[in-house]
Parts: structure tokens; C-alpha cells; sequence
């Protein structure tokens, strides 16, 4: 018994037409008219299995195979399908087809476990649109409640509370739908693995041990607009100036105060007014850092932190830091890991135990259940870009052990 190729890539490929922008990657913000035109491909697939589908408050799409006991905590698994911006085809998808085609192989062959399996799509992973990753699964968790969803807003600050309710949506509603304690068994999320460690050592399968906590600032400079040319130096409150100083020593900052996998990325500035002769007023960016060590978040935002005041001093600005979003690291199940490393050995795969750089809705449920991930290869290590590729043979394989891993947990 095994999960279909043509099946998987057909699913895949289907979804990815649903797009705001062809011929540059998958763009598909939650939602937006895409997210709604692949929902609406995938519900339809739900109903042709006679899955029990519910939606949350904020979108969060669960649909349940039943087992033979209905009061038996479930075993979940999915991931999500929102983007960045010009993104790839396999980030989040890859884990939501895996789930449906594993659902369909049970059904097809009229395989009922004790223990229900549900199909999970969580909403705004991402943050693409909110700029709070892992939105919905805070929703889905108790981490976000009707409060939080009113205060983060897209860039045209309107609220995700809003903006839910404008997609036809019930937020207010999104405390009745929380996952309570005891109502899941496991959660296991199939994901591309993003970086290059799979491709580069020939590895079909990456086991993962523990996922990176992150934390994710705005940091903005104040200062004052004045005329390039006959402003001198010395007069200057530049806040570019202060935002480039710091922007330059993060590197530093990680190599001296990092353990060996902290890491910071620096990936949006905003300048206002952002025009070429006028010194900004205002010069703003983010700034995400991660690590399976919280010593080393800790110790690197702190540095970050302390060079940033120095700089706003030195340059005659004001600064604000705000936290915009954060994750804890987690270490994920021994159970449930050794539950897939059998699995894989049984199947013959090769595979690699490694921890996730990338956070995941599956770090969300880690409160609540024991949580397992699979990783498959990413060729180059490239994703969040349009070059993003998953050969479907290892997405198959992924595919056949998250099968037989959910079919073990949920016996």
C-alpha cells in the first residue's frame, strides 16, 4: 500500500495555478482571492472522501476521517498554504497534499483506524499578510485570542480581525474552536526542509529533532527630514545612518554572542520619505532571529539591543523596538521521532536526524500533543523563491512514510 505520484504531483500543480503572480513564483497571501480559490480546490476534495470539515473563526481548516472510535483523541496532520511573496510551489503545499493523499489512500482502501486522522490547514503561517507568522495555529492553540487578532494588522492597517470577517469569516467566534488539551493524539507535518542538508548529503528523508524558537523586531529610527545638499554633517539626525551602522554589525553580533546556530536576518527597510535629496525622517526594518538554543536568541537580542541605543545616541535619533512576533524552540516527541525512524527504516529510505531552522505551525501544537516532522529535500536549498523545487518522487516518499507513520500512531 502507497501514496500516488500522479496523484501528488497533480494536487500540487493544481494549486499552484492559484497565484497572484505567474511567471514570478507563487504569490498567495490568506485571505486574498487565491487563498480562497484553493481552499474552495480543496474542500472539494474533502467532500469527495465524505471528510467531517470544519472552519474556525479565523479560517483554519480542519477535516476529519473518522475511526472506529470516535471519542479516541484524533491524529492530526497537514500544514498550510499561504506564501510569500513570489514564493514556491512546495513550501506548506507539500505537507497539505501529503495529508489529503494519505487520507485518500485509507479511504480507497477502506483502512479505518481507532483513532480518527484529520487533515489540518492552518491560516497565516507565513505572515506575509499580518507579519505574525504562525497566526492561525496561535488561534487554533489559545496563544492568539479575539484581542490579538484586532491588534496586528496587514500593511494598509486594517486588522486581521477585519479582514477575516470581510472573507466571510466569524473571529469573534475563534475561542470556541481552540484544540483543547487531550483532543489530539500526535501531530506530524510533512514540510520540504528549506535549506540544502538533504540535497547536499543525498538523503531522501530528514527526521526532525527540534525546531528554532525565533523572535521577530521592527526597529525604528527617528530623526529629521532636511535638504541633502546644504544640510552639513554635523547637523544631520539621520536616521539611515543609524539603521546602516547596525544593520552592518549583526553578523558581528552573532558570531560573538550566537551559539553555532543562531542566526539573524535583516529582510525589510522602509525609508520615509524615500526620495534621493531629501535625508529621511523616519528609517525602519526588521529584524528576525532564530535559534534551537534559546541562550543564543537571548544573548544575541540582548547585544542587538544594546548597539542599536548606542547608535541612536550617537546619530541624535529616537528609537522604538517592538517584538512582533515570537516562537519558543521546541524538542520534539521521542516517541513520535522514533515512530518515524522505524517507519523509514522499514521502508527502506534513506534519511538524516536534524533540527529546523524554520519555525512551523507543528511548534504551535507542541503544548498540547506530541508533535513529529518530516522533512524531504530541497534541491539547492532554495525556498521562499520561485527557484523553490521538491523532485515529486521525494515528496512521494515523504508522503508513503507519513502514511505509515500516521497509520502506526493512529492503530
Amino acid at each position: 500500500m502507497e501514496t500516488s505520484l500522479e496523484r501528488i504531483r497533480k494536487d500540487i500543480e493544481a494549486l499552484s495555478h492559484f497565484n497572484a503572480t505567474p511567471g514570478c513564483g507563487v504569490t498567495r497571501f490568506s485571505y486574498s482571492k487565491e487563498d480562497r480559490q484553493a481552499r474552495d480546490y480543496l474542500l472539494e476534495q474533502f467532500k469527495s472522501l465524505d471528510l467531517d470539515v470544519s472552519i474556525d473563526g479565523v479560517g483554519n481548516i480542519r477535516a476529519r476521517y473518522l475511526g472506529k472510535d470516535s471519542d479516541a483523541p484524533i491524529v492530526m496532520t497537514g500544514s498550510h498554504i499561504d506564501t510569500v511573496l513570489n514564493g514556491g510551489k512546495f513550501d506548506g503545499v507539500a505537507g497539505v497534499v501529503g495529508a489529503l493523499e494519505i487520507v485518500r489512500v485509507m479511504h480507497e482502501n477502506d483502512i479505518r483506524p481507532t483513532h480518527s486522522v484529520e487533515i489540518v490547514i492552518f491560516t497565516e503561517e507565513e505572515g506575509s499578510n499580518f507579519y505574525s507568522t504562525m497566526a492561525g495555529s496561535k488561534a487554533l492553540t489559545g496563544k492568539y485570542g479575539i484581542d490579538d487578532l484586532k491588534k496586528i494588522s496587514n500593511e494598509n492597517g486594517v486588522s486581521m480581525f477585519d479582514v477575516a470577517r470581510q472573507f466571510g469569516l466569524t473571529p469573534e467566534n475563534v475561542e470556541e474552536h481552540r484544540i483543547r488539551p487531550g483532543e489530539v493524539k500526535a501531530m506530524i507535518e510533512l514540510h520540504v526542509e528549506q535549506g540544502a542538508v538533504l540535497d547536499d548529503e543525498k538523503k531522501t528523508i530528514g527526521i526532525v529533532n527540534a525546531i528554532a524558537g525565533m523572535k521577530t523586531f521592527v526597529v525604528t529610527f527617528t530623526g529629521k527630514s532636511n535638504h541633502a545638499g546644504t544640510t552639513p554633517m554635523y547637523l544631520r539626525e539621520n536616521p539611515m545612518s543609524a539603521a546602516a551602522q547596525v544593520i552592518s554589525e549583526v553578523e558581528d553580533i552573532l558570531q560573538q554572542v550566537g551559539t553555532h546556530s543562531t542566526v539573524g536576518t535583516v529582510g525589510k527597510i522602509i525609508c520615509v520619505p524615500n526620495v534621493p535629496n531629501v535625508i529621511p525622517n523616519k528609517v525602519a526594518f526588521t529584524l528576525d532571529v532564530r535559534d534551537v538554543d534559546p541562550r543564543g536568541i537571548r544573548a544575541a537580542v540582548a547585544e542587538f539591543k544594546k548597539r542599536v541605543a548606542d547608535k541612536a545616541a550617537a546619530h541624535k535619533v529616537e528609537v522604538d523596538i517592538s517584538l512582533i512576533a515570537q516562537g519558543q524552540a521546541i524538542q520534539l516527541a521521542g516517541t513520535v521521532v522514533g515512530t518515524i525512524e522505524t517507519a523509514a527504516q522499514e521502508l527502506g529510505l534513506t534519511y538524516k536526524k536534524m533540527n529546523s531552522g524554520a519555525v512551523h505551525d507543528s511548534a504551535m501544537m507542541a503544548e498540547l500533543t506530541d508533535v513529529g516532522m518530516i522533512f524531504v529535500p530541497s534541491v539547492a536549498g532554495r525556498s521562499h523563491v520561485p527557484e523553490e523545487n521538491t523532485p515529486f518522487e521525494d515528496i512521494k516518499a515523504g508522503c508513503d512514510l507519513l502514511l505509515k507513520t500516521v497509520l502506526r500512531l493512529a492503530r
